[in-house]
């Protein structure tokens, strides 16, 4: 094997596993990347359903309240859950894939009662009472979601409505009944905030930029290699190769070479200058010999 293959190989196996060190991080640290996008917007998301919320139970809430429909008609406006879940609907016409919902396990509404998957992140708060939010991540007909999801707390308005049918308001128990929805207690965890957004398309823009520097680091690696094979014929090869023809002719008995050109002070330029004095004496010695 010549020479510069075997310092092609050399550069191939080093750049080879440069490459598959920097592919694997690059790859971990996109798909981090867009994992923390994706729960940006769910964050965003969960601020402006609670804002909603806030609003709602804040300046509508009382104007409705004291409106005389109030008194025997149940309006879900006054909610601040439905005011949230209400946006968040009209969201998902733009958005369909992008999810809302305050689940929990004794709704009143059985449109609120939570799934399986759900009902265990509602059971994973109530087992850790200390925490105030969990994320991860789960298959969906739309592809891999992340979802957020915050504890909800039983506060002391909650038990107007959800703690006995007997101090219910009539209008609610009219419309939804008095079988669902009872029996909250102060500061339990009843339920969770859940919003799921896809991951499909900051995956995408991910699996596009891992792609892009795979063939930008591979374009690179190509063009240092190609630079060093050329460097390395014009200052190595080439060189060495006038020696070695020169050598050659001289050991088959030509001797009357000229001198080969010395540029430069590097070790080619020593070599070649050792082997133009070794040339020179071997020339006298012949002379000598034939006189």
């Amino acid at each position: 094997m010549k020479l510069l293959a075997k310092f092609n190989l050399l550069l191939i196996v080093v750049f080879g596993l440069g490459l598959a060190l920097i592919a694997v991080n690059a790859r971990s640290f996109l798909m981090d990347d867009a994992k923390k996008v994706v729960l940006n917007q769910a964050e965003l998301m969960s601020a402006g359903a609670n804002a909603t919320r806030s609003y709602t139970e804040e300046e509508i809430s009382p104007i409705l309240e004291s409106t005389p429909e109030h008194a025997n008609t149940f309006l879900p406006q006054t909610i601040p859950f439905y005011a949230a879940t209400v946006t968040f609907n009209r969201l998902r016409k733009n958005f369909p894939d992008y999810t809302y919902k305050e689940a929990t396990l004794n709704p009143t509404n059985l449109v609120d009662r939570a799934e399986d998957w759900q009902a265990d992140i509602i059971n994973y708060f109530r087992n850790n009472p200390s925490a105030k939010e969990f994320y991860g991540e789960r298959e969906s007909p739309v592809g891999p979601t992340l979802y957020l999801a915050h504890p909800i707390v039983a506060e002391q308005g909650c038990l107007t409505c959800h703690s006995t049918p007997g101090i219910a308001p009539k209008a609610l128990i009219k419309r939804y009944g008095s079988q669902n929805g009872f029996g909250w207690k102060l500061n339990e965890i009843v339920g969770s905030q859940i919003i799921t957004v896809p991951m499909s398309v900051p995956i995408k823009i991910a699996d596009e930029g891992f792609r892009n520097l795979l063939i930008t680091l591979g374009s690179i690696f190509l063009a240092t290699i190609v630079l060093i094979d050329l460097g390395m014929y014009f200052i190595v090869i080439r060189p060495l190769r006038k020696v070695s023809a020169s050598a050659d002719l001289i050991s088959t008995g030509d001797i009357d070479q000229p001198p080969l050109p010395v540029k430069g002070k590097d070790e080619i330029a020593e070599v070649t200058t050792s082997f133009n004095r070794m040339h020179t004496s071997l020339k006298k010695a012949m002379e000598m010999l034939n006189e």
